[in-house]
């Protein structure tokens, strides 16, 4: 499925190699269907996929930040309406921004004293979820990082957490972070990092990365906890769970790209970045979303970036007890739906749901096939009992607290299926591209008469004596 739209957790000690450093911040915390099942049929496997992410950060920056162009920009102060205010905003836009070159310095230069050098030494939770964070993006094979101050909100913070932090004067401000997977992003990733700082002794310090969190903001997974990587010829998979885990899924991202590039072709960067949390709340705050939006989701594709845009970096987050539970097959279905949604750019695409995520179980079916009673269960239950679909799903019927969201994703697969079989599976990936590729209110009416040589009103009869034919209605 792709997202529409989390608990954070303590960052665990990482060992101090740096014996002049005093040892962070525990993270403050920040929608589907009945109970979850025991053991998940290969059936319902996609039913539990959240596809790829439409609703990206909330937009706090006029302007990305450029990731050639380090230092080079002027730090944004808040809107002041006297003199005395306004250069006190730029007075702590200067300093933060200062605090901001140095952690983006560090990390360039893998300097981790410098890095500790401007983390509150007063913050002792803090000072042990920065070095994690620190460690974390070591490990990454970071292409580029940067910082950027934003803005600040003078009024955030209460007048009990200003007289905890102390100094001369403390403050909220959003961050905006970019960072590139070398060999894995085309773009920068993006998110709003709230940032804490506090001026002490004529010197300005980062007190938090996370308080307040706004609703729907990201969290950046390597702020999380501490992450393990593991990288295969297609796919890199990182882990808040152990090496072995990581190791674990390396092999069926690589199956599944493949698998998506025998359908879809190879003109695609044939590779997968895989977020792997230990628990929902980590996938839920990856993914901006309140608790237990996911409860019934295995896996989620979105678009880590504030505005979802062709050419963004794409990632799948798995829902580490769904996803388990699913076995190895249900495993290879769901990353090969993902993996679907990766390769055709679905998070920045025009197509309908009912195409995007029927196309994408067309691909995970072809390259692990089921039983059509299995896969298409709950769709014929309804067949049979005299309720065959009156059009092609909506948009809401894939909402994961749609009430029959399984019969959606039966529906919309079997309409891609009944393509495949009707014209060819080259014409249903023409198809595809062409409603994608369309700049047009009318696309798909478009690639319906063009591609498939037919109306979307006949097809829809087509596809419903297929319906019937199949459950033996």
């Amino acid at each position: 499925m792709i997202d529409e739209h989390g608990d954070t957790v303590p960052l665990p000690v990482v060992p101090d190699g740096d014996p002049q450093e005093p040892s962070g911040d525990a993270p403050q915390p920040k929608p589907p269907f009945g109970p979850i099942l025991k053991k998940v049929a290969l059936g319902v496997a996609v039913c539990l996929v959240a596809g790829a992410g439409y609703a990206g950060l909330e937009h706090i920056a006029n302007a990305p930040a450029d990731p050639n162009s380090r230092g080079t920009h002027q730090p944004a102060a808040a809107t002041s309406s006297t003199p005395d205010q306004a250069a006190a905003g730029v007075q702590r836009a200067v300093a933060g921004e200062a605090v901001l070159q140095k952690l983006t310095d560090a990390v360039e230069n893998e300097n981790r004293s410098e890095f500790m050098s401007v983390i509150d030494p007063k913050a002792t939770a803090f000072r042990t979820s920065a070095r994690t964070i620190f460690s974390n993006l070591g490990k990454l094979p970071l292409g580029t990082f940067q910082l950027r101050y934003v803005s600040d909100d003078t009024g955030a913070l209460t007048p009990d957490r200003q007289a905890e932090l102390g100094g001369t004067a403390s403050w909220l401000a959003q961050v905006e972070v970019s960072w590139q997977l070398s060999g894995y992003d085309v773009t920068p990733a993006r998110e709003t990092l709230p940032v804490t700082f506090v001026t002490r002794d004529g010197k300005t310090y980062a007190a938090s990365f996370s308080e307040r969190f706004a609703t729907g903001q990201r969290q950046a997974v390597w702020t999380l906890g501490p992450i393990q990587l593991a990288k295969g010829k297609h796919s890199l998979v990182v882990s808040l769970e152990s090496e072995a885990e990581a190791e674990s899924y390396v092999s069926v991202a690589d199956k599944a790209v493949e698998s998506v590039s025998k359908v879809w072709g190879k003109n695609w960067r044939q590779k997968v970045v895989v977020y792997l949390p230990a628990k929902q709340s980590q996938m839920e705050g990856v993914l901006g979303a309140q608790p237990n939006t996911y409860t019934q989701i295995a896996a989620v594709t979105f678009a880590e970036l504030d505005t979802p845009a062709a050419g963004a970096p794409v990632r799948i987050a798995a829902n580490p007890k769904l996803f388990e539970e699913l076995g190895k097959q249900g495993r290879r279905i769901v990353l090969t739906h993902e993996t679907t949604h990766v390769a055709s750019n679905a998070t920045a695409s025009p197509v309908p749901l009912w195409l995007a995520e029927g196309f994408a179980d067309y691909v995970a079916f072809t390259a692990v096939p089921v039983q059509d009673d299995s896969a298409a269960k709950e769709l014929f239950k309804a067949v049979r009992a005299g309720h065959v679909p009156p059009a092609l799903p909506t948009p809401e019927a894939f909402a994961a607290s749609a009430a029959e969201l399984p019969q959606a994703y039966e529906s919309a697969w079997l309409a891609c299926r009944l393509i495949a079989e009707r014209d060819g599976q080259d014409k249903l990936v023409a198809f595809y591209r062409a409603v994608h590729a369309s700049k047009s209110s009318t696309g798909l009416a478009d690639a319906f008469k063009s591609v498939l040589g037919t109306t979307e009103a006949e097809f829809v009869v087509q596809w419903q004596k297929y319906l019937e034919r199949l459950a033996g209605a």
